[in-house]
C-alpha cells in the first residue's frame, strides 16, 4: 500500500469571516491529494489525457470532524482504498499538521472513461500503470 501526504496553508479566500474553512474546499484538497498521489508515483493527470483517458469522479463522500482555520498547515493524505474493473476509490484524510488532528475524512471513486465518457479497461491501455495502482491499493 502506498500514502502520499500533500501540503497546503489554509489560504484567506478559502475561510468565511471567523477564519473556518468553507466545506466545498474539502473537495478541492481531496483533488490536490489525488493530483500528488499520482505524481508521487511519477506520473500525472496530464498524462493520462494525453493517453485518452479521464477520471471523472462518480461518487464522493465527506466527514467534517474538526474545522480547518485560517493559516493552518494540513496534510491532505491520500491512498487508493479500491480497484476494480473500470473504478477507482481513493480515500482521504485532511489532518491538522500542528497538531495531528484528523479535521475530515472522504473518498472519491473515479470510472476510467474516454473523451466521450465510454468505459476504458485501463488494465489493458496501460498495464505497467494499473500493476503499479494495484500495489498502491489498499485492499
Amino acid at each position: 500500500m502506498h500514502i502520499n501526504d500533500a501540503r497546503i496553508r489554509v489560504r484567506y479566500q478559502e475561510t468565511d469571516q471567523m477564519g473556518v474553512v468553507y466545506h466545498g474546499n474539502y473537495y478541492t484538497w481531496f483533488e490536490v491529494g489525488r493530483a500528488e498521489f499520482f505524481r508521487s508515483l511519477g506520473y500525472t493527470y496530464k498524462k493520462l489525457e494525453e493517453e485518452g483517458i479521464i477520471m471523472p469522479v462518480i461518487e464522493s463522500q465527506c466527514f467534517y470532524r474538526a474545522s480547518a482555520k485560517y493559516d493552518d498547515e494540513i496534510l491532505v493524505r491520500t491512498k487508493i482504498r479500491a480497484l476494480k474493473g473500470v473504478r477507482l476509490q481513493f480515500a482521504y484524510q485532511i489532518i491538522r499538521k500542528l497538531d495531528e488532528e484528523i479535521l475530515a475524512e472522504g473518498k472519491t471513486v473515479h470510472a476510467f472513461v474516454d473523451k466521450q465518457l465510454k468505459p476504458v479497461n485501463f488494465k489493458k491501455v496501460n498495464s505497467s500503470m494499473w500493476k503499479l495502482l494495484q500495489e498502491c491499493t489498499e485492499e
